[in-house]
């Protein structure tokens, strides 16, 4: 059984697709590429597929990933391609690689999120990072089907700042004006995600964005405590292939890599 990791896109007004929407359309790709599917055993057949750490419906992404078994091997790059052509545009598959080391999920340990504020002046987003950077705990509350929860967002976040429109790499326009900010945040339980921040910044700087944010995920991988950067996650496996092509590397590239209208 061949195994193949696969990263793809959510852009443009396909940010609003639901997990399960991606299933079934993901499924009836696999179907239309004639891709020769490992299925599970019992009454209900269905084909091998895991998915690793989806981002919530409403958000963009440039790094989702997944993973397939396949019973006969086919060439990642002509499987992406096929996969890709039967796809929405905007469910986009960017890079695909034979799975040759084990545990994909356990590189999934931080994100890069890009939260676009229309509306906000820039210099007020950036007083409020300030606040959020400076402040010890930032305490959140979000409703969960047990009720109202009060938790800490402070520790998760390894960087919060504001960008410039010009140094977006999500979709959108650059032209009108905003306030950008970039995000890198731990996996953590429970999981703080972009609008857990926007709460926070809200809490200790009174920063209150006319319209939703427009949220991005431009990566997603093992976070380097170091340097922190989050890397990417499919390296591991290229590595161990010497004849795989060069990675898509993400929040560099994606800037030429718009979504669709």
């Amino acid at each position: 059984m061949q195994r193949i990791r696969l990263r793809y896109t959510k852009r443009g007004r396909l940010r609003f697709t639901s997990h399960r929407d991606f299933q079934r359309a993901f499924e009836r790709a696999l179907r239309r590429a004639e891709v020769p599917m490992a299925y599970s055993a019992g009454f209900t057949p269905h084909p091998k597929v895991s998915y690793a750490n989806a981002a919530p419906t409403g958000t963009g992404s440039e790094a989702e990933y997944l993973e397939i078994a396949l019973t006969a091997p086919r060439d990642p790059e002509r499987l992406r391609s096929l996969l890709d052509a039967s796809l929405p545009a905007g469910l986009d598959v960017i890079d695909a690689v034979e799975a040759r080391t084990p545990g994909l999920a356990d590189r999934l340990t931080a994100s890069v999120w890009e939260l676009r504020l229309d509306g906000v002046d820039p210099a007020e987003a950036e007083r409020a990072v300030a606040a959020f950077n400076a402040a010890e705990t930032v305490e959140v509350q979000r409703l969960t089907k047990n009720g109202m929860r009060t938790f800490d967002a402070r520790p998760a976040v390894v960087s919060l700042k504001s960008v410039t429109p010009h140094e977006s790499a999500a979709d959108g326009p650059i032209d009108q004006p905003c306030a950008i900010l970039r995000l890198v945040v731990r996996h953590v339980t429970p999981a703080v995600r972009p609008d857990d921040v926007l709460s926070g910044l809200s809490a200790v700087a009174d920063l209150a964005p006319p319209v939703p944010a427009a949220v991005t995920r431009l990566a997603q991988g093992l976070l380097d405590d170091e340097t922190g950067a989050v890397t990417d996650p499919l390296a591991p496996d290229r590595e161990a292939d010497p004849a795989a092509p060069a990675a898509f590397t993400g929040a560099a590239d994606t800037a030429t890599a718009k979504a669709p209208a």
